[in-house]
């Protein structure tokens, strides 16, 4: 079996799954508190040096060996006096702390008081360190520290993962550890998705960084807390008309107790609560409540996919789509298949562009083994299912004799002038319609007819796979 494209640009595809959301809320509402504050690079902690990230001092290096006085007690604001005011603005809402283990550990009232306010406490791994670097078993063996810390400091397993600083193992290793309702490590949606892993699936509760607070502290960001609630704002308007349109989505905010929790910034946050509050079915939850919620509203479904299947199943399962021609998809197979062609429209794009590469001979090849319309196949009833199903849908096994000549005659026209019989996608046309089709391109050029029933050919097996992957 070919190496697989493993990254999903399809996800939900055109039409996303209805959320229905509680209540009929046309919008859920996700507001992380990253919790790091103590959990930073720092040789304190056994680290290399100073932490570098997310902080006021934008662009700063770290210190290898040393101390960084300056950037620790921006980092010790957040778990004095930004994690309160958040408190007090946020104690009355459903919110998500990202809490690195250890951060957790150096804040027990910061505990108390997140557990006091009903917050669920996710896990935001063991420190806040960069892991794109490490060998996976060393990556487990933190994610396997971090969920024993939390659990000895909170009282209790996270339901949740976020590291944020992930390698490209970290989906998986949460996911094989087992015991995750759901891992954030990602952005690549406005609603919750399942996410294979071996034979089984992890839920993804996307996250964010655009609706978050981070830009404070990254170049080109937001530099007034008037930005950062006309973005929130703007975010929140979309989505929430999306859910008017009765596609409803979730989304995320994300702030930081030594960022968000600043007085030239919180404000801002305050403004943006009292506008999506003020709206109508406005669902503010935890990301467990909507873990549990999509989970049970649009469980994993482990169906037979195009792209996992090896070369004998895949060409014993479309190998019919083009008519007789199995090798159209054998060719199918060795392209550069993924999760974007395990639907109908993905895999027929693979199988045209097989089609389309292939030799002359072997597309005239295909299009001579389509069968007349109304012909003598269908006469004796020797048309492949396809056919006879598409035939029927237009009407054509219930001719008049007059209507039946008519086909026959321009049946053997088509095929005197052309050398290969009239090809058209019957499902998108009635009879009237497709006899009107016929006697005007019996009148084309031969290139121009060869070009068109390609075309249809190719709209045919669209049509196939729509029905056959629905």
């Amino acid at each position: 079996m070919p190496d697989r494209y493993p990254r999903d640009m399809r996800g939900h595809g055109p039409v996303p799954p209805d959320a229905a959301w509680p209540g009929g809320a046309r919008i859920a509402v996700q507001i992380v508190l990253n919790y790091e504050e103590g959990g930073e690079n720092n040789i304190l902690h056994g680290d290399a040096g100073s932490e570098a990230f997310l902080s006021e001092i934008v662009g700063a290096a770290a210190w290898p060996g040393q101390r960084h006085w300056n950037m620790e007690t921006i980092y010790e604001y957040g778990a004095r006096a930004g994690f309160w005011r958040l408190h007090r603005l946020l104690a009355d809402l459903p919110v998500t702390v990202f809490g690195v283990a250890t951060a957790l550990a150096r804040g027990p009232e910061q505990v108390a008081a997140m557990q006091q306010a009903g917050w669920e406490i996710a896990s935001h791994g063991l420190k806040w360190i960069e892991y794109k670097d490490y060998p996976p078993q060393d990556e487990a063996a933190d994610m396997a520290a971090a969920i024993a810390l939390h659990t000895e400091v909170t009282g209790s397993r996270p339901r949740g993962w976020y590291t944020g600083r992930c390698s490209v193992n970290t989906v998986r290793l949460a996911a094989e550890d087992g015991g995750f309702d759901y891992v954030a490590d990602s952005y690549a949606d406005d609603l919750p998705y399942w996410h294979q892993v071996g034979d089984g699936a992890q839920l993804i509760v996307p996250y964010t960084l655009d609706a978050n607070d981070m830009r404070f502290a990254t170049p080109q960001g937001f530099n007034s807390g008037d930005q950062f609630e006309a973005y929130l704002r703007d975010s929140f308007d979309c989505l929430y008309a999306e859910g008017l349109a009765g596609r409803p989505k979730m989304m995320s905010v994300g702030l930081h107790c030594r960022l968000a929790g600043r007085p030239g910034r919180i404000m801002a946050l305050r403004r943006f609560l009292d506008h999506a509050r003020a709206q109508d079915g406005v669902w503010f939850a935890t990301r467990a409540q909507i873990a549990d919620h999509w989970a049970k509203t649009h469980p994993w479904r482990d169906i037979a996919r195009p792209s996992r299947m090896d070369r004998a199943e895949f060409v014993a399962a479309f190998g019919g789509i083009y008519e007789h021609s199995p090798w159209v998809a054998d060719a199918a197979f060795d392209l550069e298949l993924g999760p974007a062609h395990d639907s109908a429209a993905g895999l027929a794009h693979a199988m045209a562009r097989a089609f389309r590469r292939a030799p002359d001979d072997a597309r005239l090849a295909v299009l001579r083994a389509h069968p007349d319309l109304a012909g003598k196949l269908a006469a004796a009833r020797r048309l492949t299912a396809d056919s006879t199903v598409e035939q029927s849908s237009a009407g054509l096994d219930a001719l008049t004799d007059a209507e039946r000549a008519r086909f026959t005659e321009l049946n053997d026209a088509y095929v005197a002038k052309h050398g290969f019989p009239f090809i058209i996608a019957v499902r998108d046309h009635d009879k009237a319609a497709i006899l009107q089709a016929f006697e005007r391109r019996l009148q084309n050029a031969t290139a121009d007819e060869l070009a068109e029933a390609c075309r249809q050919v190719e709209r045919i097996a669209a049509l196939r796979l729509a029905e056959r992957l629905a």
